[in-house]
């Protein structure tokens, strides 16, 4: 039998003064007892627990024994959704102007302050009686949410925090940390003193330092305390979220923000370019004298002594810790030290850091490294003249020295060229001419793949990596656009190495070094094409993301400064495939010229040339094709009411030409025009002048208007006007056969190729042979076509908008039910600006425009209308004068077909 001791509990504390209830329980302790066995131990523990929870809920059961009330202080009991959220709780509801007179009253009640300002006497006197205090939309948020109110130990002004907890860092101002810890727990955040997992904020003015260091690895919100300032601003909003994004990156720490940064050794356009990149970030840019300078950083490419600041604390660092905290937004300055970088360089071997030393350093290296190639009988070693083509093909965008850069594929290659013929006993003594030209094949197509590698593994992998995490530097469909097409390159040219270095280890003069480009020439025809015909829409993207997001811009410079890419942009190595079909096109000639006749590689060497040659006419084809479909999506996206079948896979855009029109069958004579031709139509569209024609319609993003889409099949003939140097016309059949005619406004366009060129094109979709008998030569007086200018002036153009203009005014008026002094004044005002002759000058019809234009409506009497009505036929017909001439749209019978 086990004897228990008794424990008394006095819960006075919790019940406030005038709670004197005692409780006694029975409370079981594992040091009371002695068990033989594990099982009973176990049971013991479980009755100990349950009897914890007994106590726990007894202590919860009298804090709520007392009644609960609520108390609208001030302004607060004014306000009906304040009043409509505290009825919700079903709970007593007093109002007071200060709540001191309901704070002296007597303790029995609960109460629950609402207050509407967290400031003043009346506040402080609650807050210091720990009485429990809420602002208006706390209380209407937990009405919304239908929680109970709770026991609050901190005044509870609203939840725009709730859930943060946060930490501090580099605030020194006892006042202003004071004043920031009481707005953050009246928003319902927490504060620690030190981070934890817990911790969602860090709040500090100044990068740098271990916390933020912490925050930074963590990837934990780094604010400043205007952030805490601005959520109490908006306090009274029951929407607002402190840590919705829109509102917290505003307040974001930059990453250089509080420092004071040097740069030393950089070229200067560099040099500005970082300094941006700085003040961007936060930072401040300082001389090397300055004693506030925090850092300086180095080009360690150019820069062979440590520089000396005035500052003792600052720190000398590699550029590369500059562009590691914009990405990441923070780097260890220990990590990136300039003099530990001097000190590795002169305490490394002179075979492997070639690639880490200074540029000075890096070119005495390479001429001690090409001496040393041509030693060991490489093709550079070659007493004969190297081709041309070959030493291009070892050189960068830049024309640097970009093939000497010692990635891992490289070194292992270096080894390959190297060792092997040694190892081989095959290679002859003495190399032939076109053994070295097969090297420079060989190591060229090395390196290629080296450059291909060194795209997958440092930038295309890497990205796709980091798009999988929540702080990914680019998203997917970026990735995509930038390397969509990359893949298939670089697997054929993996393929072509291995063939090569085969070759490599077993030459023999007879091998086939022609059958590698023809076993793989349907694998080069399907991988170039799509690299090359987007490669502008891959450059765009490239440099659209490295100019608008920094964390990538840095990224790219990171990369930049590694041996693998040997200062060479993702930019510059991008374009590479680009360049190394007419690379290898050249070194397979170079092969070739040494390739004796007999050799059995001679012949696959011309079928190789011709496999390149197809290749790059299919890259052609291709490219035309695919730009042609991107025309058709501009010139789609140019025409207001353009038909949507226009864009189809099955149509190839052809030829544009910009017209004038010649009949009145479309627009209108002298309208600008503009014929898009395609493989099987004809899209007539017209230009929206910038200035008369656009009054009309001024808001239009649209350049051009939809006239009409004509098929070739319905293009009976193509008319030469043969008395006019750019006038032609189309002949359409139908039920009734029209003609349209035209003269061409574009001087770089010459009529009679255009013409030609549209008859094969006709000729092609009707599957004709006789494409010269759809071109014929008729004179304008023939087809009773106006072939005078219709190129008008300014002038010309105000008098023809003016008399569209009239005939649109004309029919908007109804004159049958107009009154005569107003149909007579609006018909003098819009037919009296031409004239009363054709043989007026044009500053004699502007005058009459003028006066015209401020004839008054009052001013017509009934005399006038009187002399008008008795005036002979002849004197009205001056009075309604009509358009000269050259403005007056022609309506020329349309029925010459039987002529033609």
């Amino acid at each position: 039998m086990l004897h228990l001791p008794l424990v008394q509990f006095n819960f006075g504390s919790h019940l406030g003064k005038k709670s004197n209830k005692v409780v006694t329980v029975q409370r079981q302790s594992a040091s009371y007892f002695t068990y033989a066995a594990d099982e009973e131990l176990k049971q013991a523990k479980l009755r100990q627990a349950a009897l914890c929870q007994v106590y726990e809920d007894f202590t919860e059961m009298s804090i709520t024994t007392l009644p609960t009330r609520i108390c609208l202080v001030g302004g607060v009991g004014q306000d009906a959704d304040t009043l409509q959220a505290a009825e919700s709780f079903g709970l007593p509801i007093v109002t007071s102007d200060t709540g001191l007179d309901i704070l002296g009253e007597s303790s029995d009640w609960r109460t629950f302050y609402v207050l509407d300002d967290f400031e003043g006497a009346s506040f402080e006197a609650i807050h210091k009686q720990k009485e429990c205090i809420l602002g208006p939309p706390a209380l209407k948020y937990a009405a919304e949410m239908k929680q109970t109110l709770g026991q609050n130990s901190r005044p509870i002004y609203n939840y725009a925090m709730r859930g943060v907890v946060t930490c501090f860092t580099g605030i020194r101002k006892k006042d202003e940390l004071t004043k920031l810890v009481n707005l953050i727990h009246s928003m319902g955040g927490c504060i620690k003193k030190d981070l934890n997992t817990k911790t969602t904020h860090l709040i500090c003015n100044h990068s740098g330092g271990e916390k933020y260091q912490y925050a930074k690895t963590f990837r934990l919100t780094v604010v400043r305390p205007a952030w805490v300032f601005a959520a109490w601003a908006d306090r009274n909003s029951l929407e607002f979220d402190a840590t919705q994004e829109n509102f917290t990156k505003t307040h974001r720490l930059k990453a250089f923000e509080g420092q004071k940064i040097c740069f030393f050794g950089f070229p200067v356009e560099e040099h500005q370019h970082m300094v941006d990149v700085l003040l961007e970030n936060g930072g401040v840019c300082a001389e090397l004298d300055d004693p506030e300078c925090s850092h300086v950083v180095v080009d360690e490419h150019t820069t062979l002594t440590k520089p000396e600041p005035k500052n003792n604390h600052t720190h000398i660092l590699k550029s590369d810790w500059f562009w590691y905290t914009i990405q990441n937004g923070y780097a260890n300055e220990m990590d990136y030290l300039f003099g530990d970088y001097l000190d590795s360089i002169t305490n490394t071997p002179n075979t492997d850091r070639r690639d880490s030393l200074p540029i000075s350093f890096n070119k005495r290296k390479r001429k001690r490294f090409s001496q040393r190639i041509q030693l060991e009988g490489t093709p550079l070693g070659s007493g004969k003249r190297r081709s041309s083509v070959s030493d291009a093909g070892l050189l960068s965008v830049s024309n640097s020295l970009f093939d000497c850069t010692t990635s891992p594929d490289k070194l292992e290659s270096d080894k390959l060229l190297h060792a092997e013929p040694e190892a081989s006993d095959a290679t002859p003594a003495k190399k032939s001419m076109r053994f070295n030209h097969f090297m420079d094949f060989y190591t060229t197509e090395s390196n290629y793949v080296g450059i291909l590698d060194t795209i997958l593994n440092l930038f295309k992998n890497k990205l796709e990596e980091l798009a999988e995490t929540n702080d990914p530097l680019l998203n997917k469909s970026e990735i995509k656009t930038i390397f969509g097409n990359f893949l298939p390159i670089h697997e054929v040219h993996q393929s072509m190495l291995e063939h090569l270095r085969k070759l490599h280890a077993n030459w023999r003069e007879d091998c086939l070094i022609g059958d590698i480009i023809i076993q793989h020439r349907d694998e080069l025809i399907k991988a170039y094409p799509p690299y090359v015909n987007f490669f502008e829409q891959m450059k765009e993207q490239l440099q659209y993301c490295d100019r608008e997001y920094p964390r990538f811009h840095a990224f790219l410079k990171i990369n930049q400064t590694k041996p693998e890419c040997g200062r060479q942009g993702l930019q510059d190595l991008m374009i590479r495939p680009v360049q190394r079909l007419p690379s290898i096109s050249l070194l397979l000639n170079d092969i070739l010229k040494h390739t004796t006749s007999g050799n059995a590689d001679h012949g696959r060497l011309e079928e190789a040339l011709k496999a390149i040659k197809q290749v790059t006419l299919h890259i052609n084809e291709d490219k035309r094709r695919t730009e042609s479909r991107m025309a058709i999506f501009d010139i789609f996206n140019d025409i207001e009411g353009c038909p949507a079948h226009l864009v189809s896979s099955n149509r190839s855009f052809i030829l544009k030409c910009e017209v004038n029109e010649l009949s009145d069958s479309l627009s209108g004579r002298g309208d600008s025009l503009v014929l898009y031709l395609f493989s099987d139509s004809i899209e007539l569209c017209k230009r929206r002048s910038k200035g008369f024609n656009t009054a009309k319609s001024p808001s239009t993003a649209k350049t051009h208007k939809h006239l009409k889409l004509i098929s070739l099949n319905t293009i009976r003939l193509v008319i030469d006007i043969s008395d006019s140097p750019r006038a032609f016309g189309l002949l359409l059949r139908g039920d009734k056969e029209k003609l349209y005619t035209f003269t061409i406004s574009d001087e770089e366009t010459d009529k009679s190729v255009y013409v030609k060129k549209l008859c094969n094109q006709i000729a092609a979709h009707t599957c004709r042979t006789d494409a010269d008998k759809l071109l014929i030569c008729r004179t304008s007086q023939e087809l009773e076509v106006d072939i005078s200018d219709v190129n008008v002036s300014t002038l010309s153009k105000a008098f023809k908008l003016a008399a569209k203009t009239r005939l649109k005014v004309g029919r908007a008026f109804s004159f049958n039910k107009t009154p005569n002094k107003l149909k007579r004044a609006v018909s003098t005002m819009m037919t009296s600006p031409f004239g009363s002759t054709n043989s007026l000058t044009p500053a004699s019809q502007l005058a009459q425009m003028r006066l015209a234009s401020c004839t008054n409506i009052n001013e017509v009497d009934d005399e006038d209308c009187a002399s008008m009505r008795s005036s002979s036929p002849s004197t009205q017909s001056e009075m309604l004068v009509v358009p000269p001439l050259s403005v007056q749209p022609t309506r020329k019978n349309k029925a010459v077909v039987g002529r033609i």
